[in-house]
């Protein structure tokens, strides 16, 4: 089976890129690098990704047949949300974790009946949509890291920099 492993960090116009497939996921899958999905074609594939990597609508990934693939960010049922409640509410979902994207004056989220009516309670206003989600990721997160930490462990005593150091 043919494995997706790595986004191509070019811009599309910077060489011609033949596409040779797509790939249309909604959001959740799209930040889920490691999973068996579908090309448009109905082809099966691997997504083989390094970790923390969230495929974007239009970002090009490489095969292991060689092909280049174009992600597709695939339209989801979304509330599309406005007014002047926008920067409070934001930081309460937020603190929710709930997924938010942010356009020029307006937010979209995933659509939830509970969500819809805190929102109006707001005084937002709300409609619905069917578009393509792309909200905001934060260290590989749509939300703030939960301290996911990392070790990094830093041995000052081997390290030679070409300058001398003073331990007290």
């Amino acid at each position: 089976m043919v494995e997706l492993t790595a986004k191509l960090k070019i811009r599309r116009s910077a060489y011609k890129v033949d596409v040779k497939g797509q790939l249309v996921l909604p959001f959740e899958a799209r930040r889920n690098g490691r999973q068996a999905a579908r090309l448009a074609s109905g082809e099966e594939v691997q997504l083989k990704l390094p970790p923390g990597e969230v495929l974007r609508g239009g970002d090009l990934v490489t095969a292991s047949d060689g092909r280049v693939i174009e992600v597709i960010a695939a339209p989801e049922k979304l509330l599309h949300v406005a007014g002047a409640a926008l920067p409070r509410v934001a930081y309460i979902l937020g603190n929710g974790h709930v997924p938010v994207q942010f356009g020029d004056g307006f937010m979209r989220l995933p659509d939830a009946d509970e969500l819809d009516e805190a929102l109006r309670q707001h005084g937002l206003e709300v409609s619905r949509v069917e578009e393509p989600f792309e909200p905001e990721v934060v260290g590989g997160h749509a939300h703030h890291d939960h301290g996911h930490g990392h070790d990094h462990h830093h041995d000052h005593d081997h390290h030679d920099h070409g300058h001398g150091h003073h331990h007290h």
